[in-house]
């Protein structure tokens, strides 16, 4: 009586492969070992010392749709199962009475019955003749091509299956995407808002200290104007203009712009909103002016922006920015449109 291995064997198996399979499998039959065979067809034998345990410890499991191809192969090159034909000398085969099939064995008969319910069977003295080694070779064929076709059947489903996880991985990934471009944008938002309340914060303190260095200014001045005037035995100046305030009052009916210490000034958009005011010592430059207006808002830049006058009617270019408020006639006070 031929074994499974025997069966593989004449088959031309290579014999490495052939123990690799029946331990892979546990030895639940020839089917299951050709499957594990060619499915591995290239691959590397690993050491069967370690499948031995894990072998043993596995349980039996149901027979695929193929085993019947199988096991008659195997009942071609002598499987087990002939014993039950040998109980009876006159009987050759088992016959299915419902369907006319002929089987060489019990164990092919059975597996007949499982796979398609019928269940009258009978013992026939018709005897089945053994393939040739040219319908060996066919029946082999036959079942290599089935297990090919399983396979591509298997790799289709896996593409699709692939296909869908790519799917998925990819909506995932521009769902991230999204995720982190909202954060970036709102990251970038709260940046300029920091950059806008550093550059307000830096003006006014430009300015505070502009302020307090006229202010210096005009208290020295004031204080060498009333030692040179003791020195020189006269009254300090608010003497002068205290005791004939007459004097003092012509000049400031015609007073001049240069007279202004300081400047106010409403700045005014172009493109609307609500107008900023300052006020700027009369010495101060237009380019302050611009500084002030670019701290106050990022639409502003101090190379680019313009200034205009409605009243009288006057355009300021980048060449009138370094010249001062007084020099342009702004003081005391003055209205710029800005753009």
């Amino acid at each position: 009586m031929s074994s499974d291995r025997d069966t593989l064997l004449s088959m031309g198996f290579d014999p490495t492969r052939v123990e690799w399979a029946l331990k892979a499998t546990s030895n639940r039959g020839l089917q299951p070992a050709m499957d594990h065979i060619l499915e591995n067809d290239g691959k590397p034998v690993p050491n069967l010392t370690d499948l031995a345990s894990s072998g043993a410890s596995s349980s039996p499991v149901a027979v695929d749709e193929d085993d019947e191809d199988a096991e008659a192969l195997k009942a071609v090159y002598g499987a087990a199962g002939a014993a039950g034909a040998a109980a009876d000398v006159e009987a050759k085969s088992i016959k299915c009475s419902e369907c006319g099939k002929v089987f060489k064995n019990t164990a092919l008969a059975n597996y007949h019955a499982e796979k398609s319910g019928h269940d009258q069977f009978e013992e026939s003295t018709e005897e089945i003749k053994p393939l040739t080694e040219e319908e060996k070779k066919q029946k082999l064929e036959e079942l290599r091509e089935k297990m090919a076709a399983k396979r591509a059947q298997k790799a289709q489903q896996d593409a699709v299956e692939n296909k869908v996880n790519d799917a998925i991985r990819r909506k995932a990934g521009k769902d991230m995407a999204a995720i982190k471009e909202e954060m970036k944008a709102k990251e970038a938002i709260k940046e300029a808002e920091q950059r806008r309340r550093d550059k307000i914060a830096d003006a006014k303190a430009k300015a505070a200290v502009k302020a307090q260095i006229e202010a210096d200014k005009r208290e020295r001045a004031e204080k060498a104007a009333r030692e040179k005037a003791l020195r020189q035995g006269l009254q300090p100046p608010q003497q002068v203009q205290a005791s004939t305030p007459a004097a003092a009052a012509t000049p400031s009916a015609g007073t001049s712009s240069k007279d202004h210490k300081e400047t106010r000034l409403q700045i005014r958009m172009s493109s609307g909103g609500q107008p900023f005011t300052t006020t700027l010592p009369s010495e101060s430059t237009l380019r302050d002016v611009a500084e002030f207006v670019a701290g106050q808002t990022l639409s502003v830049d101090v190379d680019t922006v313009s200034f205009a006058q409605h009243f009288p009617r006057k355009l300021f270019s980048q060449a009138d920015f370094s010249k001062t408020l007084k020099e342009l006639g702004l003081t005391p006070s003055a209205v710029l449109i800005a753009s």
